[in-house]
């Protein structure tokens, strides 16, 4: 099952489509889990169990706090895992589990207290940030090049696409049923349930894993080093950017149901499939900002996007109250661009990877990752707290059929659209003067390889089924 990749892969080496297909279908479960997590938890949770707005903002606050130190533990625990079975591998199928059983007791049997829904948020965001470290930094060591990673990355935005398109449409099949729409969020928890693992099965049995090559002799990790990697003039450029843009459309997110319908004049059934528009989007947007960052630069593309971006968000209410074909236009412009956001930064990320295992000499994938995930849960509990702290002092009400004051709605659109222009512009401009471009990176590849062909004893872990699934002239059957 395993076998040594005694040279380095040439820089013309790409993957199979068919490779980063089946282990892109993480993408599945845990961007069907992001939406519902997003878009309707927070707001069933207000208005279908009965948890008022500012317990329900603070309770999901409060438990990524709790969360944040635990990711860069296992960004490290999986960077040092080295196992027959794999490194990142085996920590995806540990992750499924753990994520499943969040699921049932937050969407299908959920408590009605503030405590039950603290705990199993906790599990929820411990199973997801297992899935999201292992998926991005098993995507760094599979695709070793600059553009290829673009790629990578691409398809795995553009299949979770899928997977969150799929979950828009549990509410539509629910009332197709004739069955109430409280019944919409528990039919997203079955989905996401049944999904998690058969995608989990097709990334662990049909991808192959390259374990990455310690320098002998390189001291251990210390604590004080994760600051260091923070405070590094890319990585540092990346975590402030990555928390902006992942606030921004958290913070959009958080309102998006009650600013689409009460301030735009829609109907739920009608946002959800504006927002149906704005994910699909992300099936073009990802992949055509992955190829524009291949012909500009990753740091460049992120600027486009964020500069259209904003300009789309801007005109949404000067826009017509309830008229579909407009919305959608406007929807599907803000996605397509949007979708390229952490495909670049992602990609990006394992560029500085390269950086930081050139200099160090020991793999920091998985550490680097858990960075970038800890911006993702920051925005996550600050957007979902502040907008909904901000919809309480204005005076509105979360409540299903409650008529709010033309003051409160007019303070739901400014809490609607400050909050996401703001940080997506800002995201942009961290990377003016970004020095990891195309050429540096080769730079650092090539040293990478050379070092590489004289330390590497690490095996690459092949597919189940014995399929390297990799275009790589040192590895395949027989070869050892």
């Amino acid at each position: 099952m395993a076998h040594t990749d005694a040279a380095a892969p040439s820089s013309a080496q790409q993957l199979k489509l068919s490779t980063i297909l089946a282990f892109a279908c993480t993408s599945l479960p845990l961007s069907a889990l992001g939406i519902a997590m997003s878009v309707y938890l927070p707001r069933h949770f207000a208005s279908e169990i009965g948890i008022s707005l500012l317990a329900v903002g603070s309770a999901f606050a409060f438990v990524r706090l709790i969360d944040i130190p635990l990711d860069p533990l296992l960004g490290l625990a999986m960077d040092r895992t080295r196992t027959r079975f794999g490194r990142y591998r085996l920590w995806t199928v540990i992750g499924a589990p753990v994520l499943m059983l969040a699921v049932i007791m937050l969407f299908i049997s959920p408590t009605g207290s503030v405590g039950g829904l603290i705990f199993w948020l906790l599990v929820l965001y411990i199973g997801t940030s297992i899935l999201h470290l292992s998926h991005a930094a098993w995507a760094a060591t599979l695709a070793p090049r600059y553009n290829d990673r673009s790629r990578v990355f691409a398809i795995m935005t553009a299949v979770g696409v899928l997977g969150a398109l799929l979950v828009l449409g549990m509410p539509f099949i629910v009332s197709g049923l004739g069955r109430p729409e409280s019944e919409g969020v528990p039919a997203m928890g079955w989905f996401v349930l049944i999904l998690t693992p058969l995608a989990v099965w097709f990334v662990v049995a049909l991808t192959p894993e390259r374990i990455s090559p310690d320098v002998p002799g390189q001291q251990k990790f210390q604590l004080k080093e994760y600051w260091r990697l923070v405070a590094r003039p890319s990585m540092g450029r990346i975590v402030l950017a990555d928390l902006c843009l992942s606030l921004g459309p958290g913070w959009m997110s958080a309102l998006y149901i009650f600013f689409f319908t009460d301030s735009r004049g829609f109907t739920t059934s009608q946002a959800s499939a504006l927002l149906a528009v704005y994910i699909l989007a992300g099936f073009g947007g990802a992949p055509l900002l992955g190829r524009l960052a291949m012909k500009i630069g990753k740091h460049r593309a992120v600027m486009v996007a964020t500069s259209g971006y904003a300009a789309a968000l801007v005109v949404l209410p000067f826009l017509p109250k309830g008229d579909m074909m407009i919305g959608a236009f406007q929807m599907f412009t803000a996605g397509f661009l949007a979708a390229g956001f952490q495909v670049l930064t992602r990609a990006m990320t394992a560029d500085v990877a390269d950086e930081v295992r050139l200099e160090q000499g020991k793999e920091r994938s998985g550490l680097l990752y858990a960075i970038t995930t800890l911006t993702s849960k920051i925005s996550g509990a600050f957007a979902v707290f502040l907008t909904f702290t901000v919809l309480d002092r204005v005076g509105y009400n979360a409540t299903q059929g409650a008529v709010n004051t033309p003051e409160a709605v007019r303070g739901l659109e400014l809490a609607f659209l400050i909050g996401p222009i703001f940080f997506v512009a800002v995201g942009g401009l961290c990377f003016i003067g970004y020095k990891l471009g195309e050429e540096r990176h080769g730079e650092i590849r090539r040293e990478l390889d050379e070092r590489d062909a004289l330390y590497d004893t690490a095996p690459v872990i092949e597919t189940l089924s014995s399929d390297p699934a990799i275009a790589s002239p040192g590895v395949g059957p027989g070869k050892t």
